[in-house]
């Protein structure tokens, strides 16, 4: 008999919530800058929250910029969210 597979446990950066990893959504960083990442299998350092207000509220207060162990523009934010809502708005 298989073993059941371990849950893959991350925290939101905003909020510290733990939750599954295919719950969270992951924000990465690559050598082109920071993306959403929608597969969760980009390769590269990688951030997780919960929804789009903790995504804010940890670029606002840069936990976000810590964790990913670089400095973000704004417009490269702005681009991250707008990607998050298109997906979101996409799987209604």
């Amino acid at each position: 008999m298989e073993e059941a597979r371990q849950k893959r446990v991350r925290t939101c950066v905003g909020c510290g919530t733990q939750s599954d990893k295919v719950q969270l959504l992951r924000i990465v960083r690559t050598d082109e800058g920071v993306k959403f990442d929608a597969t969760g299998r980009v390769p590269g350092r990688g951030a997780y929250v919960c929804s789009q207000e903790c995504l804010s509220d940890a670029f606002s207060s840069r936990k976000l910029q810590r964790a990913l162990r670089c400095s973000i523009e704004r417009s490269n934010m702005d681009q991250v969210m707008a990607d998050m809502a298109t997906l979101s708005a996409q799987t209604r």
